[in-house]
């Protein structure tokens, strides 16, 4: 069978000199110890204990360590790739973790194979489906002032291409998506609470109902005590 068509889980460990290269098959790498510096066109990342990254099919990559390392490694072939062909840094949060902790155990485990193509299908399908760090930020951060320039460091781009990338994967701007969350928000708190103007014009970080309430009649035509009763 060709390499690009085999699963493959295993620990790896990366030497001090940067390589570069690309491979006809997914990849997705998940820190054990140490750290990876990983170089790609648009992004340069230290892949440490808190994150892992997916690097899609022929994506051509830089990497090395300078550290003590060992990393988990799991190759995905073509035809379990997901369908994006972009790098994904990710947070190692409670469920990634234990997807790792599943891939240690497969890795170990070389009598049977089926288990370790299930869930190779369904990290792609996951892949597919998760979003970047920088939107999960969006979403937990919609009511703050986010600046473009700390959603560009949270995905290792520059703010220019982060904003390109971003309405290529979004459809909109970032401006317009945060824009979109905040108006859903605040049609929810009018509708299905009985807060006062202030107290909502709070909770979405206006200064005051007054700045509140010209902000929601420039987005939806209507002041948002008439909004309620409609």
């Amino acid at each position: 069978m060709e390499r690009s068509q085999q699963i493959v889980c295993e620990k790896r460990s990366y030497s001090r000199e940067f390589h570069s290269h690309q491979h006809e098959f997914g990849q997705f790498l998940f820190p054990l110890h140490g750290s990876l510096d990983i170089r790609t066109q648009q992004q340069k990342i230290n892949l440490g204990p808190d994150y892992c990254f997916y690097l899609p099919p022929n994506f051509q990559h830089n990497y090395r360590s300078i550290d003590r390392n060992e990393f988990l490694i799991l190759d995905i072939p073509l035809h379990y790739s997901p369908d994006s062909s972009e790098s994904m840094h990710i947070r190692l949060d409670e469920h990634w973790t234990s997807i790792r902790y599943l891939l240690l155990e497969e890795a170990a485990s070389k009598n049977d194979l089926s288990p370790l193509s299930d869930l190779t299908r369904y990290i792609a399908k996951k892949l597919q489906t998760s979003n970047p760090p920088s939107i999960d930020y969006i979403h937990r951060h919609f009511k703050e002032p986010i600046r473009i320039e700390t959603l560009a460091k949270i995905e290792h781009y520059h703010p220019v291409y982060y904003s390109e990338w971003f309405k290529k994967r979004t459809g909109k701007s970032p401006k317009a998506y945060i824009l979109e969350l905040r108006l859903q928000e605040a049609e929810h708190l009018v509708l299905s609470t009985g807060w006062s103007m202030s107290r909502i014009s709070e909770e979405l970080g206006f200064e005051n109902a007054s700045s509140f309430t010209r902000w929601f009649v420039r987005h939806k035509g209507t002041a948002p005590k008439k909004y309620r009763f409609l």
